[in-house]
C-alpha cells in the first residue's frame, strides 16, 4: 500500500454517515458500537424516523436531512456513504473537495461519465483516503480460498462461477426500492461483487461479455424495467472463463456462492448457506436452517472493511481496494447488462 505524505491520525476519526437504510443502519451500528478509533458525530438521511433512531438508539448527536449541511457544519474527518447508488458520485466529490476521507459503498455510481469525474476528483486529493465497499474481500472464507489459490494448491484457474441469489422473501422490498430508484440492473445490483472477486482471484481482466436475463419467477418485475434472473459469461484476457448468476428467487434463503475450478482441484465458498451448525431431524425430514439475508452472511466482513477504512486513516495508508477497482467492476457489470439488452456479444475495452 502507498504511504501518504500526511500526518497520521492520533485522535478518534470524526465520522458522519450518509444513508440509514438496510445497509446504512448496519454500518451505523458497527461504527457506534464495535469499530475502534472512531467517533460518529453526525448522520444524514431523508427519513426522519431513521434519524430519530440514530439519535435515540445509537447516540449520534447531530442529524441532518441534507448531506452538504452535515459536511459543512459537523467538523468531520471522514464520511461513510451508504445512500442510493445514483448519488454516490456527487456525494463523494463534495466530501473530497471538503477535505474529507471517504468510504463509499458499491457500486460507485450508475453513469460512467459521472463516476470518471468522481475518480478524477479523488486523484486530485492524494493525501485523502478513498475506499470502495467490496466487503467480500474482507470475508475470512474468501480470504482463505484466495490463499489456497495463490499458493497454487488447486493449480491454474480454469473456470469461475459466482452466484448471488436473494431470498424470495425480499422481493417486495426490492420492488419498492427499484420503483423509487434506479438499481442499475441485475448485474450491477447483484453481481458486481462477483465481478470484483473474479478479477481479484485471477488477476485477469474480462474482454468479452455475453448476458441473458429472464423474469420467469417474477414476471411483474418487467413493469418496473427489472429482471429477476441474470446470467452472464465472461472471457478473461488470460484465458479463464467465468459465469455470473444473479437472481431474487431463492426459496430457501440467501445463496451467495463462489466456485473456482483449477487444473489440479476445485474449491467452493458458500456452497451451503447454513445459518449455523444445527441440523434439524423432524417429521419434515432432515434440514439445516439457512441464512436469510446478505447482511447476516457478511456482517463480520462489513465490520472489517469499515474498520480497515478507519485504520487506514489513522495510519495514513491508501487501501488495497481502489476507485479503479470500482470503475472496472462497474464497466464489466454494465457490459453484461448491455449484452442482455441487445442480445449481442459485448467487447470490454481495457482501462
Amino acid at each position: 500500500m502507498e504511504e501518504l505524505a500526511m500526518t497520521k491520525q492520533t485522535n478518534p476519526v470524526r465520522v458522519g454517515i450518509i444513508g440509514l437504510g438496510r445497509l446504512g443502519s448496519r454500518h451505523a451500528r458497527h461504527l457506534t458500537e464495535k469499530i475502534q478509533g472512531v467517533d460518529v458525530v453526525a448522520a444524514c438521511a431523508l427519513d426522519k424516523d431513521q434519524l430519530q433512531w440514530a439519535h435515540d438508539d445509537l447516540g449520534i448527536e447531530k442529524t441532518f436531512l441534507d448531506y452538504k449541511e452535515m459536511i459543512d457544519q459537523s467538523n468531520l474527518d471522514a464520511v461513510v456513504i451508504v445512500a442510493p447508488t445514483p448519488f454516490h458520485p456527487e456525494m463523494t466529490t463534495y466530501a473530497m473537495n471538503a477535505g474529507l476521507h471517504v468510504f463509499c459503498e458499491k457500486p460507485l455510481g450508475l453513469d460512467l461519465d459521472e463516476v470518471q469525474r468522481m475518480a478524477d476528483t479523488i486523484h486530485q486529493h492524494p493525501k485523502q483516503i478513498f475506499q470502495s465497499g467490496f466487503m467480500r474481500r474482507y470475508d475470512k472464507s474468501y480470504q482463505y480460498a484466495k490463499k489456497i489459490v495463490d499458493e497454487g494448491k488447486i493449480g491454474k484457474i480454469i473456470y469461475m462461477r459466482g452466484y448471488g441469489i436473494d431470498p424470495i422473501s425480499g422481493m417486495e422490498s426490492f420492488k419498492k426500492f427499484a420503483s423509487e430508484a434506479d438499481s442499475g440492473g441485475i448485474f450491477v445490483d447483484m453481481n458486481i461483487h462477483d465481478v470484483d472477486l473474479i478479477r481479484w482471484f485471477t488477476h485477469q481482466e474480462p474482454v468479452e461479455a455475453y448476458g441473458l436475463t429472464s423474469n420467469i419467477a417474477a414476471p411483474d418485475l418487467a413493469d418496473i424495467g427489472e429482471f429477476e434472473t441474470g446470467v452472464a459469461q465472461l472471457k478473461m484476457d488470460g484465458g479463464v472463463i467465468a459465469t455470473l448468476i444473479g437472481g431474487r428467487h431463492a426459496a430457501h434463503g440467501n445463496q451467495v456462492e463462489l466456485e473456482v475450478m483449477g487444473s489440479n482441484g476445485w474449491l467452493r465458498v458458500g456452497e451451503h448457506p447454513d445459518l449455523n451448525r444445527v441440523t434439524v431431524f423432524s417429521e419434515n425430514g432432515v434440514s439445516r436452517p439457512s441464512l436469510q439475508s446478505f447482511g447476516a452472511r457478511f456482517d463480520e466482513a462489513f465490520l472489517d472493511e469499515v474498520q480497515d477504512f478507519i485504520s487506514n486513516i489513522a495510519k495514513g495508508k491508501q487501501p488495497e481496494v481502489t476507485v479503479e477497482d470500482g470503475i472496472r467492476a462497474l464497466k464489466i457489470a454494465k457490459a453484461c447488462q448491455e449484452s442482455a439488452n441487445t442480445g449481442k456479444l459485448v467487447n470490454i475495452p481495457k482501462g
